[in-house]
């Protein structure tokens, strides 16, 4: 892991939203809460956009069905266009597919309850985590937003 963290701007808003979310929901339950809107929006908004790609796609295909029939006008979208649109839709066919599996796992996390006690130590620890930059957990979370000479591309 490299010793100091990475300073580009994404890691850098990563880092600060990090801190955010750390210093403004600093117990168990407040982060049980925190994910679980986070998880129900992401599911509402992704939902929401694949239902109309998908709409407006089946619409565009009529049109294109028609328009194909001899002595009609060409369509009007290109077929690069629609396959891109049909790519997009399978992706996030899978985003949401996965949405639900992390919904599945995320309930067993939200059924768990600790005494006030272990509160007390998620709020105390919460202040010494969130200022620290080289946080083993988030140097991890970096990864998703920036590659690192120990991790490469994907791609």
């Amino acid at each position: 892991m490299p010793e100091e963290p990475c300073q580009c701007p994404d890691c850098q808003r990563f880092y600060r939203e990090h801190d955010r979310l750390i210093r403004e929901s600093p117990t168990l339950r407040q982060q049980q809460e925190l994910n679980w809107a986070a998880l129900q929006s992401f599911r509402t908004l992704s939902g929401r956009v694949l239902e109309d790609l998908q709409k407006h796609n089946g619409s565009r295909q009529t049109a294109d069905a028609a328009a194909s029939k001899p002595g009609a006008a060409s369509a009007l979208v290109p077929e690069e266009s629609g396959d891109a649109i049909q790519q997009a839709i399978a992706d996030l066919e899978n985003i949401n597919a996965h949405l639900f599996s992390i919904e599945a796992l995320m309930e067993r996390v939200f059924d768990v309850r600790v005494p006030e006690e272990i509160e007390k130590k998620f709020r105390e620890l919460a202040g010494e985590l969130a200022p620290d930059p080289l946080n083993v957990d988030r140097l991890r979370l970096n990864r998703l937003l920036h590659q690192t000479p120990d991790l490469p591309d994907r791609n």
